[in-house]
Parts: C-alpha cells; sequence; structure tokens
C-alpha cells in the first residue's frame, strides 16, 4: 500500500521548501491535502512527481512548486474570497479553501465538476463552490473576488476575467510567451491591472486562453 503521507512530505521537503516556500499555512496545507485524491485514479502514482500531471486536452494539474509559489505571491488571507478557473478535480481549490473564506473552482465539463464535488465532500472542504461553465466567463455570479488564480497557461485573458477582480485585488497567472512560461502576479489599482515578474514556470495553454492571430488583409 501506498504511503501518500510520506509522499506529501517529501513533495514538501524537496519541491516546495527548496522554492523558497517557507510560510506556515502553506506549507501545512499542502502536507494535509490529498493530492492523490484529486488525481485521476489511473494517475495517482504520479501524483507527487515535480512536474504538471497531465490530464489531456490541453488541462494539467499544475506542478506542486508552481501552485505554492503563486500561493507565496498571493499572500491569501481568511477573509477573502478566491476565484480558481481550471480547477480540475478540486485539488487546487481544496488548498486554497485551507487559507481562504470560500474558493469558487470553475469546471467546463458536468461530470467533472460532479467528480469534484464528491471528492471535496470527502475531503471536508466545503467552503468550496464548484461552477460549471465556460472558464473564459468565470463565475461572476460569485463575484466580485479578492484572488483570482488560473490553472493552467494563458496568452490572452479574457476581460471577463480580470473584471470579476475587486479593486486591491489579486491575480495570479501564468503567461506562456514562445517557450518560455512567466508567472506575474496583477494588481488592481484605479480599476486597471498592474502586473509584476514573480517566477518562471510551464503549462500547456487553456483552451481558450490562446491569443487571437491577428486578421490581415
Amino acid at each position: 500500500m501506498t504511503d501518500y503521507t510520506a509522499r506529501r512530505t517529501m513533495m514538501v521537503d524537496t519541491q516546495i521548501r527548496p522554492s523558497d516556500v517557507t510560510k506556515f499555512p502553506i506549507i501545512d496545507t499542502m502536507l494535509s491535502v490529498p493530492r492523490e485524491a484529486f488525481v485521476p485514479r489511473h494517475l495517482r502514482e504520479a501524483a507527487y512527481i515535480g512536474e504538471n500531471v497531465d490530464l489531456g486536452s490541453g488541462r494539467v494539474i499544475l506542478e506542486p512548486r508552481t501552485l505554492a509559489k503563486m500561493l507565496d505571491a498571493l499572500d491569501i488571507r481568511g477573509d477573502e474570497l478566491v476565484l480558481d478557473i481550471g480547477s480540475a478535480l478540486g485539488y487546487s481549490a481544496a488548498v486554497m479553501a485551507r487559507m481562504a473564506e470560500a474558493v469558487v473552482a470553475v469546471e467546463d465539463s458536468a461530470e467533472m465538476v460532479a467528480e469534484a464535488q464528491g471528492i471535496l465532500n470527502e475531503t471536508g472542504a466545503d467552503n468550496v463552490i464548484m461552477h460549471e461553465g465556460p472558464l473564459t466567463d468565470g463565475a461572476s455570479e460569485h463575484g466580485p473576488y479578492d484572488v483570482i488564480v488560473v490553472q493552467g497557461a494563458v496568452e490572452h485573458l479574457p476581460d471577463a476575467i480580470t473584471e470579476q477582480l475587486k479593486e486591491g485585488g489579486r491575480i495570479a497567472c501564468l503567461f506562456m510567451e514562445g517557450a518560455l512560461g512567466v508567472v506575474r502576479i496583477g494588481y488592481k489599482i484605479d480599476g486597471s491591472l498592474n502586473w509584476r515578474f514573480s517566477f518562471n514556470a510551464g503549462a500547456p495553454v487553456l483552451p481558450g486562453f490562446e491569443r487571437h492571430a491577428a486578421f490581415v488583409l
């Protein structure tokens, strides 16, 4: 029988701490949330590897280091509402739910939403709302949000999402620029986003978040 508790400890000790993530809430959460429960059953042996878990169709569960460093930069507080875009089976939402007041997790597949809700219930993440709809639409009816996180890379970030961020809120986004991926944190100040470089990472571009090619006559 696989000792997933030991794997979580190894993940934190070899992937999270060496990446300069030392805040207790992040370390404690990543030691506590059973990542293997949020990975498709046939991929559970890969749950704790130091890379993205490929779900197919351009979707991944972000590698632990990338998520942890995003959370470190965002510094989520216990009274905040978080929008998690592309949450898949809910791992990132479950992690952030332990730091925030509540998380709204968006998925575009009814089957995945139902499965995620079941796993979240089983693991005690009762402050997560699974929302079914296009990832590019976010979930405006539950917002506005203090924090927004996109679980995959983007080339283009739709206005519909940034408009759901509160004044003074933060958004973490992995922008793919050619072969290079850059995570930036955006701060909403006077109605517009001010982006700051955070760290380098990589992931597939989420479907719907591709840069639209310019139409040339």
